[in-house]
């Protein structure tokens, strides 16, 4: 297999990261369209559609910052996305797992940058609780992002690391 084809066996799988920022902002426009700001929906126990806008990060990390932080989390995402980019194409034709993994951030930074771009904050909405507890409203962006790092954890203690030099 020649560079050309094997970079390219490695990027067929951003059609996963063009889902996932599809199904993020089609969730994202419905919880905007359907739900009214603040007011939880009960689905089930443990769990409400809540409308939420977060202008910070992870667990509205920064999110009462002067306004900064947008175009500060709009880079981070962007500089974020063209290194998983250069990754994706680094990796060998077998390492699915982790192109995997890597489409899901990807995926996932980019639903999230169109929302700071656009609204100047994120639409989440999914709303879990227990008891007095709250869990921090996400989205389907914050899932991808969560489950293509925990990808990655998972890689790091399955795949046993090759020596310096191998072929591939």
């Amino acid at each position: 297999m020649n560079n050309a084809e094997a970079t390219g066996s490695k990027l067929r799988w951003l059609w996963l990261a063009v889902l996932v920022i599809a199904l993020d902002l089609g969730t994202k426009a419905m919880a905007t369209a359907m739900l009214s700001y603040g007011n939880p929906v009960p689905v089930m126990s443990m769990f409400n559609l809540t409308l939420l806008h977060n202008t910070g990060a992870a667990f509205s990390f920064l999110a009462g910052a002067a306004g900064w932080q947008r175009w500060f989390f709009v880079t981070l995402a962007l500089v974020v996305s063209v290194v998983l980019v250069f990754w994706l194409k680094s990796l060998r034709h077998h390492e699915t797992w982790s192109a995997i993994a890597i489409v899901l951030i990807l995926g996932g930074a980019l639903g999230n940058v169109y929302d700071r771009v656009v609204h100047g904050y994120v639409v989440d909405f999914l709303h879990f609780y227990w008891n007095d507890y709250h869990f921090p409203a996400f989205n389907i962006a914050d899932t991808a992002i969560t489950i293509g790092a925990g990808m990655m954890i998972v890689d790091i203690f399955r795949k046993p690391r090759e020596p310096d030099g191998d072929p591939e």
